[in-house]
């Protein structure tokens, strides 16, 4: 299997590179930074590339998104230590099919690579449970993360501060969250907020 690899830490990529090697890979082109990475997918024509979801110039998951577009064949796979559910739900998005971590050990790694490039129909990503906002909770969510209060929300929606109140209540309560800073908090992390 063809492989590019790009991650912005030069002593990761290489261990990864040997490691892949050592199991089998072909690495044709390692990359350090995103447009080097989607620059190699399109003259190599891999069959998976494998991302480092956090580099400079564009991330794994701009390069995903742009792979999916530009060309789908290569299969994009995130490798990273981040697996907060906002960046999950960025990469479903951007076409990635799969997530692995850096922790993992060679031979589980390449038996995941082998999986995910043999059945890129399946989706292999961590399922990320966010909640579903009414549209009024959706209106009051960014208006509660700007820092308007009760008062200017309702002033700004067109509606009394009691009404405020309950869409307050029942987003903490779908956001599992006691106050505004921790409701902004959660819904950043899964991706409610950008």
């Amino acid at each position: 299997m063809r492989l590019v690899i790009a991650d912005d830490h030069p002593l990761f990529r290489m261990g990864l590179k040997y490691a892949l090697i050592h199991q089998g890979f072909d690495v044709v082109a390692e990359a350090s930074d995103g447009l080097a990475a989607l620059e190699a997918c399109r003259t190599l024509q891999p069959d998976a590339a494998l991302l480092d979801v956090k580099m400079p110039g564009m991330t794994g998951i701009e390069v995903c998104e742009r792979l999916r577009q530009s060309n789908p064949r290569v299969v994009s796979v995130l490798i990273t230590t981040f697996a907060e559910p906002a960046i999950v739900q960025a990469a479903r998005a951007a076409g990635a099919r799969g997530y692995v971590s850096k922790e993992t050990d060679p031979e589980s790694l390449a038996r995941q690579l082998r999986d995910i490039v043999a059945n890129p129909e399946i989706d292999r990503l961590p399922h990320v449970d966010v909640p579903r906002l009414t549209p009024r909770e959706s209106e009051v969510l960014p208006l509660l993360a700007q820092g308007y209060s009760n008062k200017e929300i309702a002033k700004n929606l067109g509606v009394s501060p009691d009404t405020v109140k309950d869409h307050l209540a029942r987003l903490y309560a779908k956001l599992d969250a006691g106050d505004r800073t921790e409701a902004v908090s959660r819904a950043r992390s899964i991706g409610l907020l950008h």
